[in-house]
C-alpha cells in the first residue's frame, strides 16, 4: 500500500495545479473558476525515490451538509482521513483567510501529520507574504508557487522525509484491468461508482453534470481482480456544449475512454437509449474497447419488459457493428443487480483478450467461402486465401488474397459476423482487415 498524500485548502488557492506538477503531468482540470474541483482525484507519483498516492480534494467550505459545498467538503474529510501526510495549501497573495484559520484549526484536532503549503508565492514579495502563515499554528510555511515550479523540488524533498518508512514490498499482484464508466449526463454513473466502491466516493445529487473530471479510483473485485475505475463527465451533444471548463471535461472523459480496457455505458432505462447513448457506443466501437450496457434507474421502469424490449430492438438495428453487446439492468441507489456488473465486465474483458486458434480459423475460413463464396468485383472473382489473427484487445484478424482490399463491405459485414457467431465474440469490436497479394500471372 502506497503512502496517501492529501492536497486540502480552501478554493481556488492553487491545490489542482499543484497536484498536477507533484504528478508529472495533467491529472487534474485547472481553471480561473473557483471550486471546479468537486470529486477526489488520485494519481501515482514518484518523489525523491518514494512512490506515493497524491490526492486532490474539493475545497474546504463551510456549508451545510446537504448542500453541494456540504458534500464536497464531507468528500475532502475523508479524505483527509486516510492520510499519511496533508499537504494543507493557502493562497500567499491574497493572505490569511478566516477560512484558512478554521480549517487550520480543524486539522491540528485531526492528529494527522500536516506540511504548511504557502502557494503563490512568486518572487520576494511572495515569499515574504508567506511567513504570515505562521499564525495558522501549523509549523514553518513552505513558500512555493506551483504554476511557475519555484519551491517544488524543495516540497518533494520534505514531502519524502516526512513519509512513514516503506513497507516490505507486497508479492505481485494480477495486472489491473482499466476500467471507465461513461454516459450522458445525469445517467447515474458516480452513483454506481459509489455503490462498487462502498463508500460516498463520489458527489452525487439530483443537479446534473456534478462530475467535471475523469477520476480514478482503485479498488477489487470479489474475485481479488485489481481494478482502476474511471468515472467521467457526462457526455452531451457536441453542439450543446459551450462553456470552456465542459469542453474540458468532456476532452478528460473521452482520454479516458481512450485509456480504459473495458468501457460501462451507463444509459438512464427510465429513459431509454437515445441517440447520443448509441453515438457514444460508436465511439467505444471505434476506439476498440470492450463495451458493457449498463441500464441503470431499473428500480424506477415501470414495465421492465417493455424497456428491455425496446433496447434490445434499438441495439440489434443502431448499434449491428458490437452485436451481441452484455446488457446488466441495476439500480445504483438499491443495490439491485450491481453484483452482476463486475462478472459482466469480467466476461466481456475475456472476450477482448480472445485469440483463435489458427488451425481453427481456417477451417472456419474455408467454411465461409463455401457457404458464401467471396464475389465478384469488376467482372472477376476475389480469390481470398487465407486468414491469420494479428493481435487481440480487440481481436485483429488479416485477410490475405488476390485483390483483397476490393473486397466489398457487405461482404466483410458477413465474414466478420460469421467469426462472431462461430468463436462466440458477442458485444466486443472485431478489425478485419484485407490485403491483396500479388498474382504472378498478371502481366502474362
Amino acid at each position: 500500500m502506497l503512502p496517501t498524500v492529501v492536497i486540502a485548502g480552501r478554493p481556488n488557492v492553487g491545490k489542482s495545479t499543484l497536484f498536477n506538477k507533484l504528478a508529472g503531468r495533467r491529472h487534474a482540470l485547472v481553471s480561473d473558476t473557483p471550486g471546479v474541483t468537486r470529486d477526489r482525484k488520485e494519481a501515482e507519483a514518484m518523489l525523491r525515490g518514494r512512490p506515493v498516492r497524491l490526492i486532490d480534494t474539493a475545497g474546504l467550505e463551510e456549508a451545510a451538509p446537504d448542500t453541494l459545498p456540504g458534500r464536497m467538503r464531507a468528500s475532502s474529510e475523508a479524505a483527509v482521513a486516510q492520510a499519511d501526510l496533508i499537504l494543507f495549501v493557502i493562497d500567499a497573495r491574497a493572505g490569511i483567510m478566516p477560512a484558512d484559520a478554521h480549517f487550520a484549526a480543524w486539522l491540528r484536532r485531526q492528529g494527522r501529520p500536516v506540511l504548511l503549503i504557502a502557494n503563490k508565492a512568486e518572487g520576494r514579495a511572495g515569499t515574504s507574504a508567506a511567513l504570515e502563515a505562521y499564525s495558522l499554528g501549523l509549523g514553518e510555511p513552505l513558500a512555493v508557487s506551483a504554476e511557475h515550479g519555484e519551491g517544488l523540488s524543495q516540497l518533494m524533498a520534505e514531502i519524502a522525509d516526512r513519509l512513514p518508512p516503506p513497507a516490505a514490498p507486497d508479492a505481485e499482484e494480477p495486472r489491473i484491468l482499466k476500467l471507465a464508466i461513461v454516459g450522458r449526463p445525469n445517467a447515474g454513473k458516480s452513483t454506481l461508482v459509489n455503490r462498487l466502491f462502498g463508500e460516498e466516493r463520489m458527489i452525487t445529487g439530483p443537479e446534473p453534470g456534478l462530475t467535471r473530471d475523469a477520476v480514478a479510483v482503485h479498488m477489487h473485485d470479489t474475485d481479488g481482480t485489481p481494478i482502476e475505475l474511471v468515472d467521467t463527465a457526462g457526455l452531451r451533444k457536441r453542439a450543446r456544449i459551450e462553456q470552456p471548463l465542459e469542453k474540458m471535461s468532456v476532452s478528460a472523459a473521452i482520454e479516458a475512454l481512450k485509456m480504459a480496457e473495458v468501457v460501462v455505458l451507463a444509459v438512464d432505462a427510465t429513459e431509454g437509449l437515445h441517440e447520443q447513448d448509441l453515438q457514444i457506443a460508436r465511439l467505444v466501437e471505434r476506439e476498440g474497447r470492450a463495451c458493457v450496457l449498463a441500464l441503470t434507474k431499473w428500480d424506477a421502469v415501470a414495465d421492465r419488459s417493455k424497456a428491455r424490449r425496446g433496447v434490445d430492438d434499438r441495439l440489434e438495428t443502431s448499434l449491428a457493428q458490437m452485436k451481441g453487446i452484455p446488457v446488466v439492468t441495476l439500480s445504483a441507489l438499491t443495490g439491485q443487480g450491481v453484483d452482476k456488473l463486475f462478472p459482466a465486465v469480467r466476461a466481456a474483458h475475456e472476450v477482448w483478450n480472445s485469440r483463435v486458434p489458427t488451425g481453427e480459423l481456417n477451417r472456419w475460413f474455408e467454411g465461409a467461402l463455401e457457404r458464401h463464396q467471396a464475389p465478384l468485383v469488376e467482372g472477376r472473382r476475389l480469390k481470398l486465401r487465407y486468414l491469420t489473427q494479428a493481435k487481440a484487445r480487440p481481436p485483429t484478424f488479416i485477410v490475405f488474397g488476390t485483390r483483397a482490399e476490393q473486397t466489398p463491405e457487405d461482404y466483410q459485414r458477413y465474414l466478420t459476423n460469421s467469426l462472431r457467431d462461430t468463436f462466440h465474440l458477442p458485444g466486443t469490436p472485431i478489425r478485419m482487415q484485407f490485403r491483396g497479394t500479388k498474382n504472378p500471372y498478371a502481366e502474362e
